[in-house]
């Protein structure tokens, strides 16, 4: 399935007749694997599908343009760590399916999306914004880093379906169609019983979840199946047109959480032609242990909520807070790169090595030993190199499969309004 690097030995010459006498080939040392794995980071266009922001984004508190210790990624530490491209996220979570609250998350969706454009027009010198493969890859070649624009929460359309071509205008390439709870699109892999959602609602997709995907491969937006239930995301992989996503979910068979996939869900995903983005946060890397769970289940009780499903109803400094107390525990509790990489391998020995991507959720719970801010992005390249990736496996991991299902959704896109024209 590999190509194992290794150091070629040039075999000794036996002294006197015969055949030359072989050795057998030594394994690199830390030191060269490090040193490949520089030289392939810097080759190959780096991209992470998953990178929250905050409300106050884009403001004296939040400017990405400088290092805050309070956040993973700003642009310094990408240019810092090789991350060369992101997908910064336009999320708004899940509360009651009120008119009221339809428009509250319709203006909240708006808030981020004017942060993010504003921030790459300040410092349109360090990052380009783009909504295209093409374009990602023409400024990543001028040296700059590349914002794109995901939506996490089809929660901000409402009952709207025009709403997805404003958010397409706007700039979003994909739309995870549900978050913690059910909403009008589908069902979550994780109901929020305070909301009042039972096991299932839809069965899967709604009627009007199926006329989401169906505009939604007319715009070239990519459907995102992270959080979403089973049968929401085999019904989604079914009933696409497009390549689908997996924006920021790991493997059930190293870790069995709701939020990851087991094989049957990464068999589907590949059989759409679509891909896993991989995503190293702690607790779906590797299941955590009962005290850690006693210890983070006491946090959230500090801040009046029960389970994370209830993070997003807290305010975005309680969030932090909570996040940072979060950070505190799981330092006690070492998940690696090594644990993260674990789960690349599981994906590609499962569905092929065309089909898995790499993403991180940081600012959103992410990270991993190692891998724990933007800084850290060579780590992810250095044990892939110690696997025995090679530089074209290894970009195609960091972005080429990815940039393959945004310019099939881009066909697709263009061969549904020519027809509809």
């Amino acid at each position: 399935m590999r190509t194992r690097v290794v150091l070629l030995i040039t075999a000794a010459m036996a002294t006197g007749c015969g055949a030359p006498a072989e050795e057998e080939p030594a394994a690199p040392t830390e030191a060269e694997i490090l040193e490949e794995a520089r030289r392939i980071h810097d080759a190959v266009l780096t991209l992470c599908t998953h990178i929250d922001i905050p409300f106050n984004y884009m403001t004296e508190e939040v400017d990405p343009g400088n290092v805050n210790e309070d956040f993973q990624v700003d642009y310094p530490r990408m240019q810092e760590g090789g991350l060369d491209a992101g997908f910064f996220i336009v999320y708004y979570g899940q509360t009651e399916r009120t008119p009221e609250a339809y428009e509250a998350a319709k203006q909240g969706a708006m808030t981020k999306f004017e942060a993010i454009h504003r921030a790459t027009e300040k410092y349109s010198d360090v990052i380009g914004f783009t909504d295209t493969a093409d374009g990602m890859e023409a400024i990543h070649a001028e040296g700059r880093l590349v914002a794109m624009i995901g939506i996490e929460n089809g929660f901000v359309i409402g009952k709207d379906l025009s709403l997805l071509e404003t958010y397409r205008e706007l700039g979003a390439r994909y739309v995870t169609l549900t978050h913690n709870g059910h909403n009008d699109i589908g069902d979550s892999t994780n109901p929020r019983a305070d909301l009042g959602d039972e096991e299932e609602e839809h069965g899967g997709l709604s009627e009007f979840g199926r006329e989401v995907i169906a505009e939604m491969n007319r715009l070239g937006m990519l459907v995102d199946v992270s959080h979403v239930s089973k049968k929401t995301m085999l019904q989604a992989a079914e009933l696409s047109q497009a390549p689908i996503i997996a924006s920021h979910s790991s493997a059930k068979a190293l870790a069995d959480v709701t939020r990851n996939m087991d094989d049957e869900q990464l068999r589907a995903l590949a059989a759409n032609g679509g891909v896993m983005q991989t995503v190293a946060l702690r607790g779906f890397v590797k299941v955590d242990p009962p005290e850690k769970i006693a210890e983070m289940d006491a946090a959230m009780g500090e801040f009046g909520i029960e389970s994370r499903s209830g993070i997003g109803s807290l305010s975005d400094e309680d969030r932090a807070a909570l996040m940072e107390r979060f950070g505190e525990i799981s330092d006690r509790y070492p998940v690696t790169v090594s644990d993260f990489v674990d789960h690349i391998d599981h994906a590609v020995e499962v569905m092929g090595l065309d089909h898995v991507g790499i993403s991180s959720d940081f600012d959103g719970g992410g990270g991993v030993d190692g891998w724990d801010d933007a800084a850290e992005t060579l780590n992810v390249t250095v044990e892939l190199v110690r696997r025995g990736y090679t530089e074209e496996q290894i970009a195609q991991l960091w972005s080429g499969n990815t940039l393959r299902i945004l310019r099939e959704a881009e066909r697709v896109a263009e061969e549904m309004q020519a027809a509809g024209s």
